[in-house]
C-alpha cells in the first residue's frame, strides 16, 4: 500500500515519521476522542491537512488482502466527539476474554497507587492523579475502569476533564459500606486543590505498567 506523504511546516516535521506518526502518538496517549481542530492546534498545521492524514491512516489500517497487506486489529474511528483508536468489532470475543481474565489478576503496584489516590482524593481528574504520582497514569486508570473499580462521574468545571471516582464494586471488594470506612491515609496525600495537573512531573527512568 502506498504511504502518502504530507508536506507541512508544522512541528510534526521535527519528528521521525512526520505528521502521521505524530497523530498516532497523540491519539495513543489520549483518553478521549480528539477533534481534527484540536490536533491541528497542537501540531501547528491546518485542520484539513490533519483530516487528510487521519483518513490516510484509517485506510492504511484497513489493509489490502489482495495485495497481501493484513488489516490491523484496531481501527481509527471517527465519532461524534472526534478521532480515537479502538479495537475492531471482529475481535470483541478476544477482547472480552482478556478483560474477564484481567479482572481476576492481581493489581500492579502502579494500579494500587492510582486507586489509592482516586479513593482518598475523589473526585479527581486523570491529570491530577498523574501529577500526584509523578508519572502518566492513563494506562492504569484505564485498567481500573475496565475492572469496574473506578468510574467517570461528571466533569471538572475548570478544565472540563472527566472526574474519576471509585465505584460500588470498589467498596464491595474492599469490604466497606462507605468511603468513610477507609483507613485514615488522607493526611499523607497532597490536597487536590494544590495539584493543577496541567504539567505532571515525569520522573526519569520510571514507566507505568
Amino acid at each position: 500500500m502506498h504511504q502518502q506523504t504530507f508536506a507541512t511546516n508544522s512541528v510534526a516535521g521535527e519528528y521521525p515519521g512526520g505528521l502521521p506518526a505524530c497523530l498516532e502518538a497523540i491519539l495513543m496517549a489520549a483518553d478521549e476522542p480528539q477533534t481534527s481542530a484540536d490536533l491541528a492546534r497542537i501540531l501547528g498545521c491546518g485542520a484539513r491537512t490533519v483530516e487528510l492524514a487521519l483518513e490516510s491512516l484509517r485506510e492504511e489500517y484497513e489493509g489490502n488482502p489482495e495485495q497481501g497487506v493484513r488489516p490491523r486489529g484496531f481501527e481509527l474511528r471517527l465519532t461524534a466527539s472526534g478521532w480515537q483508536f479502538a479495537s475492531r468489532a471482529a475481535y470483541e470475543p478476544l477482547v472480552g476474554a482478556f478483560v474477564t481474565d484481567g479482572q481476576t489478576a492481581r493489581l500492579s503496584q502502579a494500579a494500587l497507587e492510582a486507586l489509592a489516590i482516586i479513593a482518598y482524593r475523589q473526585p479527581v481528574t486523570r491529570a491530577q492523579v498523574a501529577a500526584i504520582r509523578g508519572v502518566n497514569s492513563d494506562g492504569v486508570i484505564r485498567s481500573l475502569t475496565v475492572r469496574g473499580l473506578v468510574k467517570e462521574d461528571g466533569v471538572d468545571p475548570d478544565s472540563h476533564a472527566a472526574l474519576l471516582t471509585t465505584s460500588a464494586l470498589f467498596l464491595d471488594k474492599m469490604g466497606l459500606t462507605s468511603l468513610d470506612d477507609l483507613p485514615s491515609l488522607a493526611p499523607f496525600l497532597p490536597p487536590v486543590d494544590d495539584v493543577t495537573g496541567d504539567e505532571p512531573v515525569m520522573q526519569p527512568g520510571r514507566a507505568d505498567d
